[in-house]
């Protein structure tokens, strides 16, 4: 425990407001989505963002991408929940979205073993934030993404 504390203390001031954001959100989307469903959790999400965009440059927009989609990360690893990846990138689209960082929640599918699997992730300009090893390439993407459909569809 004293570790973590130590870690968490030696990360700049940025980094750890994304953590505590991301540590709390997750069990939260995590629980409206078993409980609420996507399109209700999405709604609730939306209500909570501006329609303002971030002012710097794109260099300076990537490092602030990348450093919450690690926090996502770090905060998903640490946590006494490991939600689902819909979550995980429900929470990181969000976060990105409240910076003013336009993101896009990519949804794909997949047969494996005669069966439907589903994988969800984040995308900035084309780009996978939450998927180092491209996981995502093993799926066929909706051609639409998620975050940008309308809130009332059902």
């Amino acid at each position: 425990m004293w570790e973590r504390l130590r870690r968490f203390r030696a990360l700049e001031r940025p980094a750890q407001g994304l953590f505590l954001r991301a540590i709390v959100l997750l069990p939260i989307v995590a629980v409206s989505l078993r409980w609420r469903g996507f399109r209700a959790t999405q709604a609730m999400l939306k209500r909570f963002l501006s329609n303002r965009s971030a002012g710097q440059d794109s260099a300076e927009i990537s490092k602030r991408a990348a450093l919450t989609a690690h926090m996502v990360s770090v905060a998903d690893r640490s946590g006494l929940v490991h939600p689902s990846c819909l979550a995980k990138s429900l929470t990181l689209w969000w976060l990105l979205m409240r910076q003013g960082i336009a993101a896009d929640l990519r949804i794909g599918i997949r047969k494996e073993n005669e069966k439907m699997a589903a994988h969800a992730w984040v995308e900035r300009n084309g780009a996978a934030l939450n998927e180092p090893e491209e996981h995502h390439r093993h799926y066929a993407a909706f051609d639409t993404e998620f975050t940008s459909m309308s809130s009332d569809m059902k």
